[in-house]
């Protein structure tokens, strides 16, 4: 399998809800309506991207500072059952899915420690982080929210950003997004692999299979992803 030019930006558009297209750094000058990938988990996460890059009826990327196909691969027919540990949690493989890798390596100032080492490897290292999927149906998050788990040790529930290391609690269909190519006609659904921070994770009582973030009171726009 492989995803080219325009099968990437209709992932994008299906998981925005508006149009995205590729900017060209050669031909256009002008900066106006290029979204970075800060921007884009933003808005992803928190559902407001008006808050960050103003009202657009379409967005652009710079395909180079947007994605990082070295780390694309192909788990479509992945068969090995190895088991593997991320920041310490088990870490389930996406068999059956494409992985379209975003470009977040050397972006933050802290270094690249919480993303491991490169290459296949079964272990965790020091500092890394665990790894977990995100569903990227806003109505789906919603209806988390509605839900009212507990988090935490007994904690009140409060708004953040849930995630699961479960990647088949993460393709259902009321969390996913599914949406049909123009491209090849065929249907797909989208999910999110994320690296979730330790040190702010917390544990769903109720239903062990998620993982929240909290929501920070201030929202810093170009900090690292959760």
């Amino acid at each position: 399998m492989y995803l080219d030019s325009n099968l990437r930006m209709e992932v994008l558009s299906s998981i925005l809800g508006q149009i995205v297209k590729p900017y060209d750094t050669e031909t256009w000058k002008s900066t106006h309506n290029i979204l970075s990938v800060d921007e884009f988990h933003l808005y992803q996460l928190f559902g407001n991207l008006q808050a960050h890059v103003g009202y657009l009826e379409e967005f652009f990327i710079d395909e180079k500072e947007f994605f990082d196909p070295k780390y694309d691969y192909d788990f479509t027919h992945l068969s090995d059952t190895a088991e593997c540990m991320r920041g310490d949690e088990p870490y389930e493989r996406p068999k059956g899915w494409y992985r379209m890798a975003l470009k977040v390596q050397g972006k933050y100032p802290d270094g690249d420690t919480w993303l491991g080492p490169d290459g296949w490897r079964s272990h965790s290292v020091p500092g890394e982080w665990p790894a977990s999927y995100h569903g990227t149906s806003l109505d789906g998050a919603r209806s988390i929210i509605k839900s009212h788990y507990k988090a935490g040790d007994g904690a009140a529930y409060g708004r953040g950003i849930y995630s699961t290391p479960d990647i088949h609690v993460a393709e259902k269909e009321q969390y996913a997004k599914t949406f049909q190519s123009k491209k090849t006609g065929k249907s797909y659904k989208v999910i999110l692999q994320n690296r979730i921070n330790p040190e702010r994770r917390e544990l769903c009582q109720r239903k062990s299979d998620y993982w929240l973030i909290p929501e920070m009171k201030e929202r810093l726009p170009y900090r690292k992803k959760r």
